[in-house]
């Protein structure tokens, strides 16, 4: 198994190479949640266009994508794009915050916290900063 800069290591399931095992434990998660009918559907990896290409002094300038680990289609019709992060990198940032100007949908930041369980990085943050002010 290769490491990234991260230390994750990649994990296959089903026949699907995840960046991490972290992302390979999410969609064996939401294979459940389907299966339960506790949500409607969910796609690996769909592409948002952030910025379109284009030219400048005659030079082209590439279009900018964001690619996600999982598109989650609710009960209710709603949908959530979730990536699968240990931490929030400079280039996450950038661009969440382009794809929050360009679409409508709830972008979410997940980790796995072992005592916790799934949990949003921003409430997990929080927690341990509330736990820390508190000793």
């Amino acid at each position: 198994m290769t490491r990234n800069k991260f230390g994750n290591r990649k994990t296959v399931v089903d026949g699907i190479t995840f960046d991490s095992r972290a992302e390979a434990k999410y969609y064996e998660q939401l294979k459940w949640l389907k299966k339960a009918k506790q949500i409607k559907d969910f796609k690996l990896q769909p592409k948002f266009l952030l910025q379109e290409a284009f030219k400048k002094n005659g030079n082209t300038i590439r279009k900018i994508e964001y690619k996600a680990d999982f598109e989650i289609h609710n009960l209710d019709g709603s949908v959530e794009i979730i990536d699968v992060k240990g931490v929030e990198t400079e280039a996450f940032k950038i661009k969440k915050k382009l794809f929050e100007k360009r679409y409508p949908y709830s972008l979410k930041l997940v980790t796995l916290d072992q005592s916790l369980g799934w949990i949003e990085l921003d409430q997990l943050k929080k927690l341990k900063r509330k736990a820390k002010s508190s000793k």
